[in-house]
């Protein structure tokens, strides 16, 4: 026991460069206690006392603004940084040496009795107010972006960002401290918008060019281009017939 409270006070400090004694990290963060109360109330959970279990983690809820069921499974070294509104559901996995910031919901989708939360993998790094639903699977080592709502599982050491959430690096790092620039991660949708842009910027510049040098008014330009159009608008039936 003692040496898993070693492990959670060591956690704080790899993660958490505010943390400064050890002193302040066993009084002052909420996480950290939510963490500890919560073994044990899986404790109770897992001798099927199932109220004196519900009543603990309800408690801590209302101390530390975590709120994990105590039926969910939470690995060494997981650390939860501010806390404030994390929700981990009944049948969710949390690995050995996740990072998990406040906001994050690991919901399900299912109102069935079976496995319906995700499970996340060792050293899975999830940013602020990111949620991840249902009973899929995020890899070792994968970064979820802040905001991102993941509702298919990620590969191992891959990047996911967006609502859904999309796969935008294939390979981490590997260092938490360099993938954790949350406002710097890609964003395929604004990605297609701007070569959407820079095309429509293009074909702008070109029919001008056009109007200037055969003096030819836009809709004259619109008829033709819909003329053309017209030409391909055929029938397959009747050009056999």
């Amino acid at each position: 026991m003692f040496d898993h409270i070693r492990e959670d006070i060591r956690a704080v400090f790899n993660n958490d460069p505010a943390a400064k004694t050890t002193l302040e990290v066993l009084l002052c963060y909420p996480g950290l206690h939510a963490i500890w109360v919560h073994r044990i109330s899986h404790r109770f959970y897992l001798w099927r006392w199932y109220t004196l279990a519900r009543l603990v983690s309800h408690w801590a809820r209302f101390l530390t603004g975590v709120e994990i069921h105590p039926g969910a499974k939470i690995g060494r070294r997981v650390f939860i940084d501010h806390g404030m509104g994390v929700v981990i559901g009944e049948t969710a996995e949390v690995g050995d040496d996740c990072l998990i910031y406040k906001g994050v919901v690991l919901g399900g989708t299912s109102l069935e009795k079976k496995k319906r939360h995700p499970t996340l993998g060792k050293g899975v790094v999830v940013g602020s107010n990111a949620c991840i639903l249902g009973a899929i699977e995020i890899g070792d080592g994968a970064r979820i972006g802040s905001g991102s709502v993941i509702v298919r599982s990620v590969p191992a050491e891959a990047t996911a960002v967006g609502i859904p959430g999309h796969v935008v690096q294939r390979k981490t790092t590997g260092k938490v401290s360099a993938d954790l620039e949350h406002g710097n991660m890609p964003d395929p949708i604004l990605d297609v918008v701007k070569v959407w842009l820079r095309l429509f910027k293009k074909y702008e510049e070109r029919l001008k060019r056009l109007e200037t040098e055969h003096q030819i008014s836009q809709p004259d330009l619109v008829k033709d281009y819909q003329a053309e159009l017209a030409d391909f608008d055929t029938d397959p039936d009747q050009d056999q017939d």
